[in-house]
């Protein structure tokens, strides 16, 4: 994996030293909250319901055991709220649990001391006390880590598919391109203030295992009938008010001119995006409200960049080849640990058939690592659980492991004899459920439990469907389901490209939940990019656990042998699982609800 160069590294020392100064200052009253606000933002720190919010930049998802070993020691002595802070907060809980409609679902209580995996492979803290953000800035900053470019209307955490550089379907290995992608954008001057977000993912496999058509720039590695190398490049995609699938708007890019080409999609973007509407500024609006116009402009630019300026940021072969120099193989050897497990198992062979996955290098295997537990929320990890991932990456993945998607987490570079030795150690964790892909495997923001943008909470409908859904037998039966829930419409759980996606709605100052069926995220089993279609007026949170069952009981009626839900209800249409999801609602929209 990318070690930081000395600039690299004096670069992120200087900025947390920076922070230090720009925050002593705040906190002084020598700097405003309103003049400290686009700063704190710049370094990942939000203020949220009860507590700042650190969002660490994980970019393309991978973290070495050294870093995961201080993420812990972060969730351990920075985590932690006041007991006055926790008790305000367990109040505001406990009253917006007593408001719901018709609710017999238990709140779990609020918890820190945890990191959270987000669905764009950063990692986010939610009780550190602002006066404190300065030692976690300089902490990271000992490990290659930061929050740069986290928040803000710039150019985000560059994202990739998890199984970057090992997959056996890859054209090439998209980590040098994220790589140089990285250093390219972080603090450009130009793209510093654009008119919203804007977040890129690569992927260089046949399938897509990085949405690719969910964001607002996809890049897909592919090659020409010459066999040479570039992209495939989809532009304008995104979730949240207005989800819209990007569509491609080159069919081969010439790996070399990768900056060039995004430098002129992100000035047309600069130049013609809204400014003057937050819900219109995304580059998917300009996207689709111009259509062929805007690809137009994009060539155009494009033909300026390398003609009149004579292609100022193209990549050389010397670059690339020194940067896939730094994404070697590690070196590699087996762990040679005893283990006690029965090979034939039952629970171990579902494990082997479930999370674990070829390797594109004869003799190793990728092992995926389920954080969806019963007493967590998805993507939560406590101190001590992070340090022992540490370890676990450092016995049997080259002290390497990966945030992944979908929340969980992976170790890249493990031998196959040594899988029955990790199996007994993670599953001493928690960690080896077979679950991945299934219906528990569920994908969830934090919600209205930490989030104040948040409409509704996630975690509590979360933990209920966790614990209805334990059975493995069933799971297995039920087959691959993805599950995507969302606190709010900035999607933050991309309930959009779920098969089954819940949404949280405000009505009338109390929490409701929107159905969706029907999304995919471009995988190979879901199919192209798409996003759901609601089942009708909004549900209880009571009633959510009952909606979800009666799909699952449609989609039992009517499959066909060996047939995924997502492919039933293609077949079928969503008129039936429409109405099993209506036949679920036992609470009175009409009704006044309790105070």
């Amino acid at each position: 994996m990318y070690q930081y160069s000395a600039f690299d590294q004096h670069f992120i020392e200087q900025r947390a030293a920076q922070f230090r100064d720009q925050l002593a200052r705040n906190l002084a009253g020598e700097l405003s909250d309103a003049a400290f606000r686009p700063l704190r933002l710049q370094n990942g720190w939000y203020i949220q319901r009860y507590a700042p919010m650190l969002r660490v930049a994980v970019p393309y998802g991978e973290i070495a055991g050294r870093q995961l070993r201080v993420l812990a020691r972060i969730a351990r002595e920075y985590d932690r709220p006041t007991p006055e802070l926790l008790a305000q907060a367990q109040s505001t809980q406990d009253a917006l649990q007593a408001a719901q409609p018709g609710l017999t679902l238990a709140a779990p209580p609020l918890r820190y001391g945890y990191g959270h995996f987000s669905t764009r492979t950063n990692v986010q803290f939610n009780w550190i006390p602002l006066p404190r953000a300065a030692e976690v800035m300089e902490l990271l900053a000992t490990v290659q880590m930061h929050g740069i470019q986290t928040s803000g209307n710039c150019i985000r955490n560059i994202n990739a598919d998890a199984l970057a550089g090992i997959a056996p379907d890859e054209v090439a290995d998209p980590r040098p391109f994220a790589e140089i992608l990285r250093q390219w954008s972080s603090l450009h001057p130009e793209f510093a203030f654009l008119p919203r977000k804007f977040k890129i993912s690569l992927a260089g496999g046949a399938e897509d295992r990085a949405a690719l058509h969910w964001y607002d720039v996809g890049l897909r590695l592919v090659r020409d009938a010459g066999d040479a190398l570039g992209f495939e490049v989809s532009v304008g995609g995104g979730m949240g008010r207005t989800p819209i699938n990007s569509p491609v708007v080159r069919d081969f890019l010439p790996w070399n001119q990768l900056l060039n080409y995004l430098e002129a999609v992100i000035r047309v973007y600069n130049a013609y995006g809204r400014r003057d509407n937050l819900w219109k500024a995304r580059i998917k609006i300009l996207v689709k409200s111009e259509g062929q116009r805007f690809v137009d402009a994009v060539e155009a630019e494009y033909r300026a960049i390398v003609e009149q300026d004579g292609a100022p940021h193209t990549i050389s072969d010397a670059a690339l080849t020194e940067m896939t120099a730094r994404f070697a193989v590690p070196p590699l050897q087996p762990a040679g640990i005893a283990a006690a497990v029965d090979p034939a198992s039952r629970d171990y062979q579902r494990w082997l058939e479930r999370n674990v996955r070829p390797h594109r290098i004869e003799g190793l295997r990728i092992v995926g690592l389920s954080f969806k537990r019963p007493g967590y929320a998805p993507g939560d990890a406590d101190a001590d659980t992070l340090d022992a991932v540490a370890d676990l990456a450092d016995r049997f993945s080259a002290g390497e492991a990966r945030l992944t998607h979908e929340q969980n987490l992976l170790l890249p570079w493990v031998h196959a004899e040594d899988l029955p030795a990790l199996y007994e150690q993670a599953r001493a964790l928690g960690l080896a459920r077979p679950n991945l892909g299934l219906l528990s495997d569920m994908i969830s923001c934090p919600g209205g439990d930490f989030c104040s943008l948040a409409n509704a909470r996630s975690i509590p409908i979360a933990a209920a469907l966790t614990e209805r859904y334990q059975d493995l037998d069933e799971l297995w039966d039920l087959g691959e389901i993805d599950l995507h829930m969302s606190g709010c419409m900035n999607s933050c759980g991309h309930h959009h490209s779920g098969h089954i996606g819940i949404l949280g709605v405000d009505k009338d100052g109390k929490e409701w939940y929107q159905i969706t069926v029907g999304g995919a995220d471009g995988s190979a089993l879901s199919g192209p990019a798409t996003p759901g279609k609601v089942v009708g007026p909004a549900f209880s949170a009571a009633e959510v656990p009952e909606v979800i069952e009666a799909l699952l009981g449609t989609y039992r009626q009517l499959r066909t042998p060996g047939e995924h839900f997502i492919d039933t209800l293609r077949r079928t249409g969503h008129a039936p699982f429409r109405e099993a999801a209506q036949s679920a609602r036992r609470v009175d929209l009409h009704a006044p609800t309790p105070a």
